[in-house]
């Protein structure tokens, strides 16, 4: 029993406990940017859009039915200019009066709605890819805000290291002062450093959460909260090819005119349907009769507008005109995404080789100020000229984390400008 009751007390013991906050990924990031940005309900009300004009297209083939009435009066109506010997003949009443419906149904309409849903659902492709090429803007506003966190937190790591090195030397003076072989302006100088460090770290924390704060508020997450990030993995973009959202908007909007080029033919195509119209007015199909009676038509119609090829030869050098317009913009694209993509290259290749001297001066900047320390404690190095020796192997150790979080910034621009 005592043994149950311990298990239980370290099982409610362990769900009290706050949850471990694990480290966010670059990806994760991303994902969760485009999960809370309000852009993103757009993706399901194209589709609607589409489904409704598609919907509302093929309805063309369902019966289409007419209600007219009508009631007249007319100076005149017609009659027989001379009159027969013992036929009283009755002619139209000059008041009339007519109530029709008709019904109408389609069969066939030269393939005009078969094509107006092909452009329907081009044109919700070509909105979809747009909107892709929108969100993907996003992408790069989440790696500025996500690097530039990363980039405070090597900052700060390096001042945490440099308030280390100052307070060890802060001893080491104070003992020095003790013992007689350095002043007390020595030990002066060595806090003022210290507090100029913790002003530095002051202004760096406040930009990190800023950085954390904007960040947070594309993720839709509460601006408390601490955001821990890891860093992404190295990896360079394969082939160089160029996969942007940009290029696939492009051949969405060349399918679209495709498909209206290919439309063009309906406009001169033959229209073939039934129809039947029924009525009840005076006078009925005798014209004749003063009466009211209910009739009906029934038929086939044919109709072919011919007026459409006047401005067909027009009509696809406007579409050509457009493929061409459209393909020089996909061109201009292309040149300037490479051009982008060569420097971000030169870039990342060039920070690369600044990053293989950064250990070696580190190195020597150590054994530098190390040194320093043992000439002070001899008393034949000054406190000013270690301070400024370790000044130089903070510097240099800043710089060491600056490229390597520049590095990674440059090759995910890269990556970027390639969707590579």
């Amino acid at each position: 029993m005592k043994r149950n009751r311990l298990l239980l007390s370290l099982l409610l013991s362990a769900l009290c406990l706050p949850p471990l906050r694990a480290q966010l990924s670059l990806e994760e990031c991303r994902h969760q940017a485009r999960d809370n940005y309000p852009l993103i309900r757009q993706y399901g009300l194209i589709e609607q859009a589409a489904q409704y004009d598609v919907a509302n297209v093929a309805k063309a083939y369902l019966p289409q039915v007419s209600l007219s009435a009508k009631a007249s009066y007319q100076s005149d109506v017609t009659k027989l200019p001379f009159e027969l010997p013992g036929i009283d003949i009755n002619f139209m009443p000059r008041d009339q009066y007519q109530v029709t419906l008709q019904v109408q149904q389609s069969v066939w309409d030269g393939g005009e709605t078969k094509w107006r849903k092909q452009l329907v659902r081009a044109g919700a492709e070509v909105n979809t890819e747009k909107l892709n090429v929108d969100l993907y803007a996003l992408d790069e506003r989440v790696n500025q805000l996500y690097f530039g966190i990363l980039l405070l937190d090597e900052q700060l790591e390096q001042n945490r290291l440099l308030q280390d090195n100052l307070e060890r030397t802060h001893r080491t003076v104070s003992a020095c002062v003790d013992n007689g072989t350095a002043n007390r302006s020595d030990l002066d100088e060595v806090a003022v450093e210290q507090l100029s460090t913790r002003q530095q770290r002051v202004a760096m924390e406040a930009s990190r959460r800023a950085y954390a704060d904007m960040l947070l508020l594309y993720l839709g997450r509460p601006s408390e909260e601490e955001l821990k990030l890891e860093k992404p993995a190295a990896d360079e973009p394969e082939g160089g090819e160029n996969r942007r959202p940009e290029l696939r908007w492009y051949d969405a909007q060349t399918a679209r005119l495709t498909a209206q080029d290919a439309s063009l033919r309906t406009g001169y195509m033959p229209r073939l349907g039934l129809f039947v119209q029924g009525g009840y007015g005076n006078p009925g199909l005798n014209m004749l009769e003063d009466k009211f009676k209910a009739y009906y038509v029934a038929g086939v119609s044919l109709s072919w507008n011919l007026g459409r090829l006047y401005t067909l030869k027009n009509d696809r050098r406007l579409i050509e005109n457009s493929r061409r317009k459209l393909e020089t913009v996909r061109s201009t694209f292309l040149f300037n995404t490479g051009l982008e993509a060569t420097r971000q290259e030169a870039d990342v290749r060039a920070l690369r080789r600044q990053m293989e001297d950064d250990d070696e001066i580190i190195r020597l900047r150590t054994r530098i100020r190390q040194a320093s320390e043992a000439k002070l404690q001899s008393g034949t190095y000054t406190v000013n000229d270690l301070l400024r020796d370790i000044t130089a192997e903070s510097l240099a150790r800043q710089q060491k984390a600056i490229h390597e979080i520049q590095w990674l910034m440059r090759l995910y621009d890269w990556r970027h400008t390639l969707n590579n």
